[in-house]
């Protein structure tokens, strides 16, 4: 009995709410009529087409921003997809290097936890002449 009761009011309340949503699409679209008369009057007096109205909104080019702007696009920095020369060497297998970037391989981490990460430095000989 209680949910018949608590259904019914649901549905009251929902009636009310689509009633209450058709008076306010009712009142904007009348606020909407009488705005767009004066944007049509104002455009015909300054000689504007409906093409120039659409220009200064942005239709021509969807992807200006609200400024009129072009978004920014992210700058790379100077070294970005150049090739480093290796930091480290594996001491367990000379195959294995690190340039000092990004994530460090696992050996690098047990060497890290070690304290040891030194012993695996790669010292650069100076070119002789």
């Amino acid at each position: 009995m209680a949910r018949t009761s608590v259904a019914s009011q649901l549905a009251a309340i929902k009636k009310q709410r689509e009633a209450l949503e058709k008076k306010e699409q009712a009142l904007k679209s009348r606020s909407h009529d009488k705005v767009l008369v004066k944007i049509v009057q104002l455009a015909k007096e300054a000689g504007l087409t409906a093409a120039d109205i659409a220009k200064a909104f942005g239709a021509a080019n969807p992807k200006a921003t609200k400024s009129g702007k072009a978004p920014r696009v992210a700058k790379k920095g100077a070294l970005a997809g150049k090739k480093v020369a290796p930091k480290y060497r594996n001491p367990a297998n000379q195959d294995q290097t690190w340039t000092g970037r990004g994530v460090s391989p696992t050996w690098v981490q047990a060497l890290k936890a070690a304290g040891t990460l030194d012993s695996a430095l790669i010292v650069a000989t100076p070119p002789s002449n």
